[in-house]
């Protein structure tokens, strides 16, 4: 029997207009109060803008944020990533020396973008980053938890600046990708499936009683680690070879298509 169920956002969750049918959902979340199965959000966004989704909600449920730099459950913070200064400054150098990298410095409290990023750049990046603070450089922030990189690059140069990034920071930074030219920076072990291992913990789920939905290369670990795991039918080609399962389509409302099943087993 499921007893978590772990939910990407974007391409999974919701729908190319980045909305979920919400009467749905409340009819699914009544089921999974009833049965006591916990849902989670495990995202590469912003806490801040994940919780936007589920106002009504968002003190009851859990977060796995950020990649899994931040995790909150009910409203309490179970962990926090923090990047070491001399490491931040070290990614920047080489980040500056490179070509066509938009970047975006996520922290606790805010992401901060430098105002020298193209005003469309910043607009996009708003969407994601609901807390999101332009400075001039990254020099002098704020005082703040800083635990992950976002980058934007050209679609077709992804994989090659991934590699350049984990070839050249091995064992001390990661670069994953959710698709679409984006990829985050993230502490090597802080993804998504170690968030979900801080809440089974809280909560003595086994990882085999854990259902996840996922459609991007940031997903992997936490396909890996479930009992029950599900590509999206529109992911990528690593995705859905990960994955034990297939399911509809985000824009087909697959993830709550098959939540429906789970829950009446």
């Amino acid at each position: 029997m499921v007893k978590m169920i772990a939910v990407d956002m974007d391409g999974t969750f919701l729908s190319s207009a980045k909305d979920y049918n919400r009467a749905r959902f409340q009819r699914l979340y009544q089921k999974m109060q009833e049965q006591d199965v916990k849902f989670v959000v495990a995202s590469g966004n912003q806490y801040y803008q994940l919780t936007s989704f589920f106002a009504d909600i968002a003190a009851d449920i859990s977060f796995v944020a950020e990649n899994g730099a931040l995790v909150i459950s009910e409203g309490d913070e179970l962990l926090c990533g923090k990047l070491k200064p001399a490491l931040i400054t070290e990614v920047l150098a080489f980040l500056d020396s490179q070509q066509e990298v938009r970047v975006i410095l996520c922290g606790r409290h805010s992401a901060y973008v430098r105002v020298s990023e193209p005003a469309s750049f910043i607009t996009q990046a708003s969407q994601y980053y609901h807390r999101l603070a332009t400075v001039a450089d990254f020099k002098t922030l704020p005082a703040d938890v800083l635990f992950k990189f976002a980058l934007h690059v050209p679609i077709a140069e992804t994989e090659q600046r991934m590699a350049a990034i984990n070839e050249r920071f091995s064992g001390r930074i990661k670069a994953v990708t959710s698709g679409h030219g984006d990829i985050d920076l993230i502490i090597p072990g802080l993804h998504k499936a170690n968030g979900l291992r801080v809440l089974q913990e809280k909560w003595q789920i086994r990882a085999e009683d854990i259902a996840a939905f996922g459609d991007g290369g940031n997903d992997l670990e936490m396909l890996s680690h479930v009992g029950q795991s599900y590509a999206m039918e529109n992911g990528s080609a690593i995705v859905r070879a990960t994955a034990k399962y297939i399911a509809p389509r985000n824009d087909a409302e697959g993830v709550l298509t098959v939540m429906e099943e789970l829950l009446e087993k």
